[in-house]
């Protein structure tokens, strides 16, 4: 009798650690939706070719060259999330203020490519736009001249997150030298941020690579002369593999493109 319940029970947690073991490798079915809307507010940046804007805290550099373009706005401390916001996209439109707003209210898509800094030398209702706990975006300035006006300098929005859309795969750009690999993860689709990125060699295991700054992400591995393959983990926690984007010859410096996020 003792035995047949032993065994009964060893049958009952087998089974929930095969469940659970499914449910942790399960793929997340359907694609990202967006968040609902939240009020903040918006200033501009960068002059009106959107030159000022290049470069920044998400180390996307050419924002031309990137496929960003002019869509782009810097994030307060609040919504930057320290650097993991990287590559969020979001939907604005100026509200409550007709005098300011642009009439009919249109709407911008924009992504998060850099940090807007609080200014603590000033009070956040009077030039510290950017102070915690404000939730703020710094626009570029041909996307804020869309919604308001150029003398309103300042104008409250509404925003929301929505899907990113992007033109082709995820971008991998491989960076360091031997010993030390730093990968920029560009054009990501879907949710758009990403909270993890592993890699792995022809001759290696999946080795799960630390964020260095912005959407650069790097590992200590030794992968040259390896077919290289990365795994972007989106902070919905769906997953996408790119499987041996990069040929055994790759070189540092170069760009390789994987499989994006379905939309």
């Amino acid at each position: 009798m003792a035995a047949t319940a032993f065994g009964i029970r060893f049958l009952w947690l087998a089974v929930m650690a095969s469940f659970l073991l499914t449910a942790i490798n399960a793929k997340i079915p359907g694609v990202y939706t967006g968040g609902p809307w939240q009020n903040a507010h918006a200033t501009f940046y960068g002059g009106s070719d959107a030159s000022g804007t290049m470069g920044g805290a998400c180390g996307y550099g050419n924002l031309y060259s990137q496929g960003y373009g002019v869509n782009t706005a810097a994030l307060s401390t609040a919504l930057f999330n320290n650097g993991f916001s990287c590559g969020a996209c979001f939907e604005l439109k100026c509200t409550d203020d007709p005098r300011w707003c642009v009439p009919g209210n249109p709407s911008i898509l924009v992504t998060a490519t850099n940090f807007c800094p609080p200014n603590f030398a000033q009070s956040s209702d009077d030039g510290g736009w950017c102070n915690p706990p404000r939730e703020h975006f710094d626009l570029a300035m041909p996307m804020f001249l869309k919604i308001g006006l150029y003398r309103a300098g300042i104008v409250p929005v509404s925003y929301r997150r929505v899907p990113c859309r992007k033109l082709g795969g995820i971008r991998f750009t491989i960076n360091g030298f031997r010993y030390f690999n730093l990968v920029l993860v560009t054009n990501v689709a879907g949710a758009g941020d990403i909270n993890g990125v592993s890699v792995k060699g022809s001759k290696t295991d999946w080795v799960r690579m630390s964020r260095n700054w912005g959407q650069n992400w790097q590992s200590n591995a030794v992968l040259i002369g390896q077919a290289l393959s990365f795994r972007v983990t989106a902070s919905d926690r769906r997953s996408s593999t790119s499987w041996n984007v990069a040929p055994p010859s790759w070189q540092f410096g170069q760009t390789f493109s994987g499989k994006n996020f379905r939309v």
